[in-house]
């Protein structure tokens, strides 16, 4: 009776212990509102993060985001809006004269009204350099077209919480303005707005990049590819095979295996937002080394035209050796885009299906990762990946994209049928 005693006492004991450790996880939002309370961008300790976000919460964290606090402080334009107490004054007057908001009226600006993320993308959308008025997005897909550039790796909706801004202004702080001068990180560096130390320490300027960082920044950039090998898969829009690709270019330039496209008449891609897209044309293949580069419509096949794709960038001179960590992103089984890491077994191994040597590596992929990226710790594509030994661990294979990247991408190109019949018509003539 004594022992059970005792050990229910303990119980009790470690359960209570747990208890503060329990309370003290914090959530992606708590991290995300101390890092931007670290870095000076919050005016104070963060309040509750479920509590709804306002439009003049979101054009205050804008300004911060900018490092333009100064700035603003010293401009005088006046927005004319009558509704702005003196506490936002500074900060709204700032972000309108800039054009990065608007009010909702001309002479209101409801800085108490809950902040829409079509709102709030908007907002940060145009402090980037993109242009709603160009073309650029649509204030009413504004959210969309962020999570499709890779501003943000998850789709918002609706009225924000103080813990999603917090959240998705973390995510910008990484993101290039569309000139590709710097990240927000950078500038706001730059400008003295946050300090070197700062930064650094909350790995915001550290090019070696985790596996969650690699997931948060690039899985926008690849996708899933549907192949259609018959006109009544195409009817049924019931697809034969899936495949991976991502983009080389924010105008729709890809790559893939050539594989990937092998027999089929038509072929579409389905991107992390879940939007589909036709393969417009295919402009270079090469059969012996598994390569093809396509051009993605910017057209959906709902209709929807975007002015850019998230994009990946190929590493110029590729080291690499055994041991170095790598990355994949791709498709496995057609079930949605996925992440896995891994290290360089062989940086050059000769297998008897590809002309050139293959990258072999241990980040898992399944069949429907092929065409996929392989990617080094700074986030550059080393590799494209294609298949793995059947009877080996751990044993995948990428083939080099070097010569997808200097091959002449200058002319009209095929579709993806026109390619399918060459091919064959090809290996008719060497039958005979």
């Amino acid at each position: 009776m004594k022992s059970r005693f005792l050990a229910f006492f303990c119980a009790v004991c470690l359960l209570a212990a747990a208890v503060p450790a329990a309370a003290a996880l914090s959530g992606e939002a708590t991290r995300a509102s101390d890092t931007l309370y670290t870095l000076g961008l919050l005016p104070g300790e963060a309040g509750s993060l479920s509590a709804a976000a306002t439009r003049g919460d979101a054009v205050t964290l804008l300004v911060a985001l900018s490092g333009c606090r100064a700035e603003a402080a010293a401009d005088n334009w006046i927005s004319g809006f009558r509704d702005v107490p003196a506490s936002l004054q500074t900060a709204v007057n700032y972000a309108s004269h800039q054009n990065w908001t608007s009010g909702t009226t001309v002479l209101t600006f409801s800085p108490d009204r809950p902040v829409t993320a079509n709102a709030w993308f908007s907002f940060l959308l145009r402090m980037l350099g993109y242009s709603d008025k160009n073309g650029d997005f649509d204030v009413s897909g504004a959210a969309v077209f962020a999570q499709r550039i890779g501003l943000t790796p998850q789709r918002y909706e609706g009225a924000l919480t103080m813990g999603q801004l917090y959240e998705s202004a973390r995510d910008a702080l990484f993101f290039s303005y569309k000139d590709g001068s710097e990240t927000v990180a950078e500038r706001l560096v730059r400008k003295g707005a946050v300090s070197r130390a700062a930064a650094n320490a909350l790995g915001l300027l550290t090019p070696e990049l985790s596996a969650r960082q690699i997931a948060d920044r690039y899985t926008a950039a690849v996708f899933q590819i549907a192949l259609y090998r018959k006109p009544i898969e195409i009817d049924a829009q019931s697809p034969s095979a899936d495949a991976s690709g991502f983009f080389i270019s924010s105008d729709g330039l890809a790559v893939t295996n050539y594989h990937s496209l092998e027999d089929a008449i038509y072929a579409t891609v389905t991107l992390a937002t879940g939007e589909v897209y036709p393969i417009d044309r295919v402009l270079y293949y090469d059969q012996a080394i598994d390569l093809a580069v396509i051009r993605v419509s910017r057209t959906s096949t709902e209709g929807r035209t975007t002015s850019a794709f998230a994009c990946l960038t190929p590493a110029e001179n590729p080291d690499v050796r055994a041991g170095d960590v790598a990355y994949s992103i791709g498709s496995p089984l057609g079930l949605g885009l996925s992440v896995s890491a891994g290290i360089i077994s062989d940086p050059s191994r000769p297998v008897a299906r590809y002309q050139l040597p293959c990258i072999m590596n241990t980040a898992d992929i399944s069949r429907g990762s092929s065409g996929g990226a392989l990617l080094n710790v700074y986030g550059q594509v080393i590799g494209v990946t294609s298949g793995a030994y059947a009877y080996g661990n751990s044993m995948y294979l990428a083939v080099p994209i070097a010569p997808a990247l200097t091959a002449d991408l200058s002319g009209e190109g095929w579709t993806v049928a026109e390619v399918t019949e060459m091919v064959r018509a090809a290996s008719a003539e060497d039958a005979d």
